[in-house]
């Protein structure tokens, strides 16, 4: 079978065209085994590129543990670079994925941006904010981002009572400028820290947002970080996150606690392709 390698601000997938339905979906040991750094070809997750009726096609996601899991972001921009290069799309591109409907626009310099879907309640806590992006996420500041053992401390709250069964993913942040804050996530179905979560850079956008560390709406400077001054109403607001593989930009609209227009920008680029005998 042919594969292709993409990989958006160094979170890798491994991108088949499954438009005839020939991949084994029910073999997670096969897609395991794809995805294993030393074993396979190795990446973040798989997906499947798909039809469906409606929009340009389907998106199916799977982490590397072989489960098929919730949205990635960064692996809905990767799938629609992946798109454009079949000519299925040409700049614009609709599709469905694990959490809905999603729009999305390939630009010229290679920069594919993303519709997430609307968040309607974000969890505020002392420690920690929680919101759901398409995937779950677990929002926590730290002082000194680069000293935080991401893999242990992620591990422990993804299994702790907090999340129950299903886990979260647990983004540790930092802010660097004001709309500007440094990311390191541990991801379930990973397992483990990856270099880049698109999900978790929105559900951290937005966190900062709701705990009053954003200030630039439409790019200008209107309120302090340490203010509870907001945006009005439908007013964009722009937040610029850095993960370990690039920087990733988060803007979205507030109206009475309600986030919509919310679009995932960063760059998505194709690593290589081959050929793979899916025989195990």
């Amino acid at each position: 079978m042919i594969f292709f390698k993409y990989q958006g601000t160094g979170n890798d997938f491994i991108i088949i065209d499954n438009r005839n339905l020939v991949f084994p979906k029910s073999n997670l040991q096969l897609i395991q085994k794809l995805c294993n750094r030393r074993f396979g070809i190795g990446a973040d997750g798989l997906i499947l590129l798909e039809n469906e009726n409606g929009v340009d096609f389907k998106m199916v996601y799977y982490n590397s543990d072989g489960n098929q899991s919730s949205m990635c972001g960064n692996g809905g921009r990767c799938l629609v670079a992946f798109a454009k290069h079949l000519n299925i799309i040409s700049s614009e591109a609709t599709f469905t994925a694990a959490d809905g409907f999603h729009h999305a626009s390939v630009l010229q310099n290679g920069i594919v941006s993303l519709q997430m879907k609307d968040v309607k309640k974000v969890n505020v806590q002392p420690d920690y904010t929680f919101l759901d992006t398409g995937s779950p996420h677990h929002v926590q500041r730290v002082d000194n981002l680069e000293s935080v053992n991401v893999k242990e401390l992620g591990s422990a709250i993804r299994y702790s009572k907090l999340y129950g069964a299903a886990g979260s993913n647990i983004n540790f942040v930092t802010q660097i400028a004001p709309n500007h804050f440094a990311i390191r996530t541990y991801e379930r179905g990973v397992e483990d820290e990856t270099l880049s979560c698109g999900t978790g850079a929105t559900a951290t956008a937005i966190a900062m947002y709701v705990n009053n560390r954003a200030d630039a709406f439409e790019g200008k400077l209107v309120a302090k970080p340490d203010t509870s001054e907001k945006a009005s109403k439908n007013c964009k607001i722009v937040q610029n996150i850095e993960v370990k593989g690039g920087s990733l930009q988060v803007t979205f609209t507030e109206n009475n606690g309600i986030f919509s227009d919310i679009f995932l920008s960063g760059p998505a680029e194709f690593v290589f392709e081959g050929t793979i005998d899916l025989t195990i």
